[in-house]
């Protein structure tokens, strides 16, 4: 479904004061709905190969299998649309092309990457990731994330040990627990939510989300009011002025207006004509 005139959308990209190379990847389709980062995994060889190669595979999928779907069709046996059915598959894809590129080239070995991603479709958003990149939604002048990090940090939180604030302290704050890639299969969260307009949304690598608190970003948001690219610039500029310690990514998406499928309107409409 082409959403192209319901959405805007930016993106940038740093390297950030202290890496010597960007091993962050992003890429956009709107007339997909489709907006995906990756962030190649520090300490691993080649991350940006396994960003780009995440990247890449997944566009490249959802560009095959998202126009040929109905909308407004649902999978028979688990009653999602085959949107969000088409998302996981084409992760499920990429993990397979990274870890097999990994296993043919050993100056690749133990490549991998953390992914965040978001189809929209039919006023809704279905949101995929993979690790510590995030997705935020500001809406009614309220920042939630939306992503559950998979890291050590979040376990520990979850499980009852520390707070969040300690956890955001810990030295173990950047193991993930989960990525693309590195595994012969990979475990993907996947949700789906109601887009209203002016719902404002974030994807960002945790290059951002270690520098800025929740409340800075929040701040970042309203300073720049709507316009998009003012919003990336000053989120950027604060995370480096923060120590910029990781690459810095983001890819901001604002709902204009709804984009409801009308094409399956009218086919209920004819159904019950």
């Amino acid at each position: 479904m082409n959403v192209r005139n319901a959405l805007q959308v930016a993106i940038l990209s740093d390297t950030g004061r202290l890496r010597s190379r960007n091993e962050d990847a992003t890429g956009e389709d709107l007339d997909i709905g489709v907006v995906v980062l990756a962030d190649g995994m520090g300490g691993h060889q080649s991350g940006d190969v396994a960003s780009a190669l995440a990247v890449n595979a997944i566009l490249r999928n959802l560009r095959l299998t998202i126009p040929a779907v109905v909308p407004g069709e649902t999978d028979p046996a688990t009653g999602y649309a085959l949107e969000r059915l088409a998302v996981r598959q084409a992760i499920v894809r990429a993990n397979h092309t990274i870890h097999t590129s990994a296993g043919a080239d050993p100056r690749l070995h133990g490549m991998g990457t953390t992914l965040v991603m978001a189809i929209f479709y039919n006023d809704i958003i279905t949101v995929a990731n993979v690790g510590d990149s995030r997705l935020y939604r500001y809406r009614d002048n309220r920042l939630e994330q939306v992503t559950v990090d998979h890291t050590l940090r979040q376990e520990m939180v979850d499980r009852g040990y520390c707070t969040p604030a300690e956890a955001r302290a810990s030295l173990n704050k950047n193991l993930v627990t989960r990525a693309v890639g590195t595994e012969e299969t990979v475990t993907i969260d996947l949700l789906d939510h109601a887009v209203l307009p002016d719902d404002l949304y974030l994807l960002c690598s945790d290059g951002l989300s270690d520098m800025l608190e929740d409340r800075e970003i929040q701040q970042a948001i309203e300073r720049s009011a709507t316009n998009l690219e003012a919003i990336a610039e000053r989120l950027v500029s604060m995370a480096n002025q923060n120590g910029g310690r990781d690459n810095i990514t983001v890819i901001l998406v604002r709902a204009c207006k709804p984009f409801p499928n009308k094409q399956a309107w009218q086919q209920k409409i004819s159904e019950w004509l």
